[in-house]
């Protein structure tokens, strides 16, 4: 009852005080109900001064997926990240087994170079120069030609 009256009251001057006194019993209560009702709150205040506000009491995955939540756009941050890490050592790690399939040594200081690397675009250049160097440290050079 208290999230719907936050809703109707959303544009009162005393909103702040319901929105406070709600995040307060919804802390209090089981996550997957607070969860429900904290999104249902988002969505109905939306760009409002009292969504606003909601947004800075509230920061806890969406119940109430692409209308843009605050929680919703943080989980969706959150796993593009994550897929940009995987992919990140994904590549670093295919750079170090070429090179070690072609039977190069790679040194302790230039494996680490590669898979701490977490920028994409380094990582595909280096991987193509992997095919072709004859050492590891050649594919930091930045002379060797990217295919053969």
């Amino acid at each position: 009852m208290a999230t719907f009256s936050a809703l109707t009251h959303g544009r009162s001057q005393d909103v702040g005080a319901i929105l406070d006194a709600l995040a307060r019993a919804l802390r209090a209560t089981d996550k997957k109900s607070a969860d429900y009702y904290s999104d249902l709150l988002d969505v109905g205040l939306g760009n409002t001064r009292a969504g606003t506000e909601w947004r800075e009491l509230m920061t806890f995955v969406s119940y109430f997926p692409g209308r843009g939540t605050l929680r919703e756009e943080a989980y969706l941050e959150g796993k593009e990240v994550g897929r940009a890490e995987a992919m990140a050592e994904e590549r670093a790690g295919t750079v170090v087994r070429i090179l070690g399939q072609r039977l190069i040594p790679v040194p302790e200081d230039v494996r680490e170079r590669i898979t701490t690397c977490t920028d994409l675009d380094t990582l595909a250049r280096w991987l193509n120069r992997a095919f072709i160097v004859y050492s590891a440290e050649e594919i930091f050079d930045e002379d060797t030609p990217p295919e053969a």
